[in-house]
C-alpha cells in the first residue's frame, strides 16, 4: 500500500520530533562529535563518500559507474534549496525528479546451467532501462565479483 503525500510528512514530522527530543545525538551534534557529518556545511565529496559506504556496508554494491557525483550533486542541490529557504523551487526539483521514477533500471540475470556452476565463475548481468536515464542512453552493467560484492560499472 503506496502512503499518501500528507502520511508521508507526518511520519517525517514524527521521525525529525524523536531525532531533535533525543539528548544523545543533541550533545554529538552541538559539540561536534561527528566530524565533518555533524555539521550543515556538506561539501560533494563528503556525500559520495557517505553514498558509496552506504552501499558497500548495507547493500554489497560497489558504485564504479560514475554516478555517484551526479548523485551527490542532486542532493547537495535539495539540500541547499532548503536551507535557503527555497520551497517553490525545491518542490519543482523534486516534482522534476519524480516524473523519472518509470525510468528505473531492470536487471536480466542469464540463466545458469546448474548451483554448482555459479560458485566457481562470476555471473555478469544485463541492465536494460526502460526509458533513458539522465545523460544516459544505457543502464550500467552489474557483475558479481569472486569476493560476493556487487559492482556497477559503465558500459563500454
Amino acid at each position: 500500500m503506496a502512503a499518501s503525500a500528507t502520511s508521508h510528512e507526518l511520519f517525517t514530522e514524527g521521525v525529525r520530533a524523536v531525532l531533535h527530543t533525543w539528548p544523545v545525538l543533541q550533545i554529538a551534534v552541538d559539540n561536534g562529535f561527528g566530524g565533518v557529518y555533524g555539521s550543515d556545511d556538506l561539501q560533494q565529496y563528503e556525500v559520495e563518500d557517505f553514498i558509496a559506504q552506504l552501499m558497500d556496508q548495507e547493500f554489497d554494491t560497489v558504485v564504479d559507474d560514475g554516478s555517484l557525483p551526479q548523485v551527490s550533486v542532486s542532493l547537495l542541490q535539495l539540500f541547499t534549496q532548503w536551507q535557503q529557504g527555497a520551497l517553490s523551487q525545491l518542490k519543482h526539483t523534486i516534482n522534476t525528479l519524480m516524473q523519472k521514477t518509470s525510468q528505473r533500471a531492470k536487471v536480466a540475470v542469464p540463466p545458469t546451467q546448474s548451483d554448482d556452476d555459479s560458485d566457481s565463475e562470476t555471473q555478469g548481468m544485463e541492465c536494460e532501462s526502460s526509458s533513458p536515464s539522465v545523460g544516459r542512453t544505457d543502464a550500467p552493467p552489474l557483475q558479481d565479483e569472486e569476493d560476493g560484492w556487487t559492482v556497477v560499472r559503465k558500459k563500454k
